[in-house]
C-alpha cells in the first residue's frame, strides 16, 4: 500500500471531532509515508486532510473537475494536481492511482463514492480495501444498515466486511494491512417457478 484515497466533506461538519480526524488522519498518512489521493478542494475536510498531510511532509495529490477548479476550490499547494473533465473521470482516476480507500463524514458524494468503490470491489474489478473512519458514530447508521442489508438477503454474509468500520486511523490501516477480501463472485438468485 503506497496510496490511499479519502472522501470527505467540502464542509467541515458541526463537530470539531470531524476536523480533528482530518487532521490526524492526514499526519497518520504522511507519518507512514502513503500518499495522499483525494477530490483536490482546498475547503472543508477534503482542505483539512491535504492541508495536514503536506504540513507533516507526506504527498498529496488531487483529482479535481474543471467545473470545480473554475469556482476556485482547487488546492494551490499539492504535490500534483490532476484536472479532469467530469465528476465520473475524477473518481476512476482517483480509484486508479489508490491502494485504498477510506471514508471520513462528508454528504451524499462521499456516500456515493464509498458505495461505488466497494460494489467494485463486491463485482470483482478490484481488490483494493475500503474502510470508514467512524468519527463520533457518524457512520453507526450505514453500519447497521448494511447488517440490515445482510440480514435481509441482499448482501452476501461474506461480504459484510467490503466496508471496514474503525474510529482512528492507525486502527483502520491496520485492518486494511490484516483484511482478506472475500472472493465471492456476485450471486444474484434465480426466480423460482
Amino acid at each position: 500500500m503506497q496510496r490511499v484515497c479519502v472522501y470527505c466533506g467540502s464542509n467541515s461538519g458541526k463537530r470539531p471531532e470531524y476536523l480533528q480526524m482530518a487532521n490526524t488522519l492526514g499526519a497518520e498518512l504522511a507519518q507512514r509515508q502513503l500518499t495522499l489521493v483525494y477530490g483536490g478542494a482546498k475547503v472543508g475536510l477534503m482542505g483539512a486532510v491535504a492541508d495536514a498531510t503536506l504540513a507533516h511532509g507526506g504527498k498529496v495529490i488531487g483529482v479535481l473537475p474543471q467545473a470545480l477548479m473554475t469556482k476556485e476550490l482547487a488546492h494551490e499547494g499539492l504535490t500534483e494536481l490532476h484536472i479532469v473533465s467530469s465528476m465520473h473521470e475524477r473518481k476512476l482516476m482517483m480509484a486508479e492511482l489508490s491502494d485504498a480507500f477510506i471514508a471520513l463524514p462528508g454528504g451524499l458524494g462521499t456516500l456515493e463514492e464509498l458505495c461505488e468503490i466497494a460494489t467494485w470491489t463486491q463485482l470483482g474489478l478490484h481488490r483494493k480495501p475500503c474502510g470508514v473512519l467512524n468519527v463520533a458514530g457518524y457512520y453507526d447508521g450505514l453500519i447497521a444498515f448494511i447488517q440490515h442489508a445482510v440480514q435481509e438477503g441482499f448482501i452476501h454474509e461474506a461480504q459484510r466486511s467490503l466496508i471496514l468500520n474503525a474510529t482512528t486511523p492507525v486502527e483502520l490501516l491496520a485492518l486494511f494491512e490484516q483484511v482478506v477480501l472475500p472472493a465471492v463472485p456476485k450471486w444474484i438468485t434465480q426466480p423460482q417457478s
